[in-house]
C-alpha cells in the first residue's frame, strides 16, 4: 500500500537517496543532509503547531507501506517572501510609439518583481525511481489540495507553484548564461544550489533592477523563457488539469514559469465530497486502475493520511474501508473522512454523487434563507 504522511526523522536516508537522483534544478531539494534535516525538522514544527501558521512548511512523504521505505515527497510553503524576499521576473511588455514618426514599437520585456508576497507555494515534488506511473505522481501531487482545503485558515486564498526551467544534462540554463552569469562569476548549478541552501535573495539582490529588455539577450535565452525542463512536464500537465494557469512570472535564474489558482477553483477541491468510515472485515480487490481509484484522507492536521481506494466502495453516506486500510489512515468507523478522484474520469461516480450533494447543500441554504427570514433558530 501507498500512504501520505507527514515527513518525519527517519525518512531522511530516502530523501537523500532521491535529491541524489533528480540531478541539478530541483532547487527545493538539493542533495544536503544538513538542509534536508532542518527542512524535516522545520516540517515536525509546522506539523505540531509550534511555529507561527505563516512560517509553516508541510512536506509529504508517499511511504511504500510493506517496505517502510519512503519513495516520493510533495510540499506546501504556507506563505514566501516573509523572512527574505522572494524575487521573480515579471514577463510584460513596453510600448514605445510615435504618432509623428508612424512608430509603434512593442517590446517583451522582464520586471524584477515581489508580487508573490505572501502567497502559498506547492512544491518538492520528486518521485524515488521505479514508482512513476499508476497514478502515483497524482497521489503525491493531489493530496496537498486536500490538506490545503480541510486547513484553509493557514494558507493564501492564492496558490502558486514555481516550475523547474530549462537546463541540459550538464546543468547549463540558456537564460543564466545569457543574463545571470553576467553579474555573477559562476556556473548555474552554482547559483541553483546556493539558492537551494537559502541564499536565493542574496543573488537576486545583485541582479539588475532595470528591466530587461528580451532583443538585447540572445535566441537560446530568449526561447526559454517560460518553458520547463522535459522531466517537469509531467508536472506541469497534472496542474494544469487542476485549474493551475501560467501568472506571467518566471524564475529569475532559469526562466521556468509560475502557474497559480485559487484554492476554490483546483479541480481537487471542487471535486472533493465528505463521508464517514465505515471499517468492515471483508476482503477487497484494490488493485484497479487510476482512473477506478478515489483518494481518502482522514482530515487530520497533525497526523494527515491519504491512500487511495476502489471508487465502488462509496455510498451515499459512508465509504467502505477494509480494517488494514483504516488502521494505516488512523480511523475508526464513523470518524469523518474526505474523498476526491484519483485521475478525471467522465465515467467518475464520484461526480454523480457530488452533484447530488451540491442539491443538497441547495436545499438545505433554502431552509437556513427561509429560517433567517421568519426569526428561527
Amino acid at each position: 500500500m501507498l500512504l501520505i504522511r507527514p515527513l518525519q526523522e527517519n525518512d531522511l536516508d530516502d530523501l537523500y537517496g532521491m535529491a541524489q537522483n533528480a540531478g541539478k534544478g530541483l532547487t527545493t531539494l538539493p542533495a544536503d543532509r544538513e538542509l534536508l534535516q532542518r527542512k524535516i525538522e522545520r516540517t515536525r514544527e509546522s506539523f505540531n503547531q509550534r511555529c507561527a501558521p505563516e512560517a509553516g512548511l508541510y512536506l509529504f512523504a508517499l511511504e511504500e507501506t510493506q517496505s517502510r521505505k519512503t519513495v516520493g515527497i510533495s510540499g506546501i510553503e504556507a506563505r514566501v517572501g516573509l523572512e527574505e524576499v522572494f524575487y521573480n521576473y515579471r514577463l510584460s511588455v513596453t510600448v514605445n510609439a510615435s504618432r509623428e514618426l508612424g512608430v509603434h514599437v512593442r517590446t517583451p520585456t522582464l520586471h524584477l518583481s515581489n508580487d508573490m508576497t505572501d502567497t502559498t507555494e506547492i512544491c518538492s515534488l520528486l518521485l524515488a525511481g521505479g514508482y512513476q506511473g499508476g497514478g502515483n505522481g497524482l497521489l503525491l501531487s493531489r493530496c496537498r489540495f486536500m490538506f490545503l482545503d480541510d486547513f484553509r485558515k493557514h494558507f493564501s486564498e492564492k496558490v502558486f507553484a514555481e516550475m523547474r526551467g530549462v537546463s541540459d544534462k550538464d546543468g547549463r540554463s540558456p537564460l543564466w548564461d545569457a543574463l545571470g552569469s553576467k553579474f555573477f562569476d559562476m556556473e548555474f548549478s552554482q547559483a541553483d544550489m546556493l539558492s537551494g541552501l537559502g541564499n536565493k535573495s542574496f543573488i537576486a539582490e545583485l541582479m539588475p533592477k532595470y528591466p530587461i529588455y528580451l532583443p538585447m539577450l540572445p535566441e537560446e535565452a530568449r526561447a526559454v523563457i517560460g518553458m520547463v525542463h522535459d522531466n517537469t512536464r509531467p508536472a506541469l500537465k497534472m496542474l494544469q488539469a487542476e485549474g493551475f494557469n501560467f501568472n506571467g512570472m518566471v524564475d529569475i535564474f532559469d526562466g521556468g514559469p509560475a502557474v497559480e489558482a485559487f484554492v476554490n477553483n483546483i479541480r481537487t477541491v471542487r471535486e472533493s465530497i465528505n463521508r464517514h468510515a465505515m471499517v468492515v472485515n471483508k476482503p477487497m480487490n484494490l488493485d484497479v486502475p487510476p482512473e477506478q481509484r478515489v483518494m481518502i484522507s482522514n482530515r487530520s492536521f497533525r497526523d494527515f493520511r491519504v491512500t487511495t481506494l476502489p471508487m465502488d466502495c462509496i455510498g451515499p453516506d459512508t465509504v467502505s474501508i477494509p480494517r488494514d486500510v483504516a488502521e494505516a489512515l488512523l480511523i475508526e468507523s464513523g470518524d469523518p473522512v474526505r474523498l476526491a478522484p484519483l485521475k478525471e474520469s467522465a465515467l467518475s461516480p464520484i461526480h454523480t454523487l457530488k452533484g447530488q450533494e451540491s442539491e443538497d447543500e441547495k436545499i438545505l441554504d433554502r431552509v437556513r434563507h427561509y429560517r433567517n427570514r421568519h426569526g428561527q433558530d
